[in-house]
């Protein structure tokens, strides 16, 4: 890829406006509900095993491409973090959360960060770890555009379609409240807002009960690794790993695999992330397109045009039977609009050496 189309790329992965930093997002009251819905409705599996199928579907969602080397799996890229989704569909899952969800003051800073006259709360879901690597070079959230949705679309297409600047006027505009708390001292959250080839900026620890308002779909952002190193990756940790309360001690949590408990962690170890996200609309007319069907994109006409505009780059690429698992198919396309990992990290943002076995 030329110099002049990295340039291209990178300026469309630029979000909205700048992220805005908040603080004391949540009330000790929300904190103590949030944790209680994820005490009491676990286990929760790893992020990786809810997203992808393949190795060339979650390096789709990277920056970078693949590590040399071959041998791809995704044991190379497993570390201890999981998730659990609080609202879906424009509604909270658990009434404990209510509040937290159908929230008046995030909808207000959803709305300004757009200029917008309307937003609805659309999903919201909490990533929580001990301590745990990070060997993300840097992502972007799933987009959705009308009628290609990530409710109904494999995580790794949302992320090319936007990579790829194909999508921009069915791009549904969003915005996202996104909270952590966390004690650790050197972990933080990195983020490009000029562009993957511009210099990074950083949320600086410790961010407890801190966070960013955000449009992380076009945005390339990573968490931080967090903890001690020689913890980061217990013992026995694989694909089916899940995270729970521990039914005995409330202020204790279980890395489970099987029957096996592999690490244990009190509240105060972890990094827990909530994730607010909103759909903004600029008038009446925009909130009527998106929500009545009448300008919707398909699956089938998405990867077209991204097949079109591939070969128009003077690049072969096949039409495969199951363009949405063709893990072939998905390495080829995401090869068209990667434009490579990020210039700079900052220097003094915790680093994971890449794995090189399976736990």
């Amino acid at each position: 890829m030329t110099q002049q189309r990295r340039e291209e790329l990178s300026r469309i992965l630029r979000p909205a406006a700048p992220p805005r930093e908040v603080s004391n997002v949540y009330s000790e009251d929300q904190l103590q509900r949030l944790l209680g819905v994820m005490r009491d409705n676990g286990p929760w599996p790893l992020i990786l095993a809810q997203h992808f199928a393949s190795a060339e579907e979650l390096i789709a969602t990277l920056s970078g491409g693949a590590p040399d080397g071959g041998g791809l799996s995704l044991d190379m890229f497993i570390t201890p973090t999981f998730r659990g989704f609080l609202a879906n569909y424009s509604a909270p899952l658990y009434p404990e959360i209510h509040d937290c969800f159908y929230n008046e003051t995030f909808l207000n800073m959803a709305k300004d960060y757009w200029g917008a006259k309307y937003a609805k709360p659309q999903m919201m879901l909490f990533n929580v770890n001990g301590p745990a690597g990070n060997l993300d070079p840097g992502h972007l959230d799933s987009p959705s555009f009308r009628g290609v949705r990530y409710e109904n679309t494999p995580t790794w297409l949302c992320a090319v379609m936007g990579k790829s600047g194909l999508f921009q006027d069915y791009l549904i505009k969003m915005a996202q409240v996104i909270t952590w708390f966390s004690h650790c001292p050197q972990s933080g959250f990195t983020y490009w807002p000029n562009g993957p080839l511009e210099a990074p900026e950083r949320l600086m620890p410790p961010i407890y009960n801190r966070g960013v308002l955000v449009q992380n779909e076009m945005m390339f952002h990573r968490g931080e690794a967090n903890g001690p190193l020689e913890q980061q990756r217990p013992k026995g940790l694989a694909f089916d790993t899940l995270f729970s309360g521990d039914p005995n001690d409330t202020n204790q949590w279980l890395l489970k695999t099987g029957d096996n408990v592999i690490a244990r962690h009190s509240t105060d170890e972890l990094r827990f992330l909530v994730h607010w996200s909103a759909e903004v609309f600029e008038d009446f007319d925009e909130l009527k397109k998106n929500m009545d069907g009448s300008d919707d994109l398909t699956h089938e006409k998405a990867i077209e045009m991204m097949i079109d505009d591939v070969r128009a780059q003077g690049i072969s690429i096949e039409t495969p039977t199951d363009p949405l698992h063709d893990a072939t198919f998905i390495a080829q396309l995401n090869a068209a609009y990667d434009m490579g990992g990020p210039s700079s990290y900052p220097e003094d943002a915790p680093v994971t050496p890449m794995y090189t076995d399976a736990a």
